[in-house]
């Protein structure tokens, strides 16, 4: 659906929940078109991509290529910083606007999150040979590092 669409869609009562990351939620106001209960769960990491037309890319000479790359790489971490923002402080001031707004916000924990993970498993095992297994590693291996 797209997202001109599921606003209206949720504002009737059509489409009842969505899955966004908060900042989404924020921006898009869905405190106003009926969703007022959030779930934390920490499920996962929305990557950005980056792409550029592989015919593009080889005209560019090495260091334009190498500036695009670094502009890249210091877009997607600013962007870490701005998703993060009032989510990563001790006490999560978005979740206290959120809740002034009239939202009900549930925070899993470690078993609850299980219980979704679980729950998933079979999405992840079908798709991960698809994605690419070294690829989802890889990820996995970098997600695993941030955490520590």
């Amino acid at each position: 659906m797209s997202w001109a669409d599921a606003q209206p869609a949720m504002a009737s009562g059509a489409v009842d929940g969505q899955e966004n990351p908060v900042s989404v939620y924020m921006a898009a106001k869905l405190n106003t078109v009926g969703q007022k209960h959030l779930t934390l769960w920490g499920y996962m990491n929305d990557p950005l991509i980056y792409v550029v037309n592989k015919d593009v890319w080889a005209s560019w000479t090495k260091e334009d290529q190498a500036i695009v790359k670094q502009a890249a790489l210091d877009a997607a971490k600013e962007q870490i910083v701005i998703s993060r923002k009032g989510m990563s402080e001790a006490d999560k001031p978005l979740v206290k606007e959120l809740t002034a707004l009239g939202g009900t916000v549930t925070d899993l924990n470690a078993a609850q999150r299980k219980v979704f993970a679980d729950a998933t498993k079979s999405v992840y095992t079908k798709w991960k040979p698809q994605i690419g297994t070294n690829l989802v590693d890889m990820a996995e291996k970098a997600i695993a590092e941030r955490k520590k």
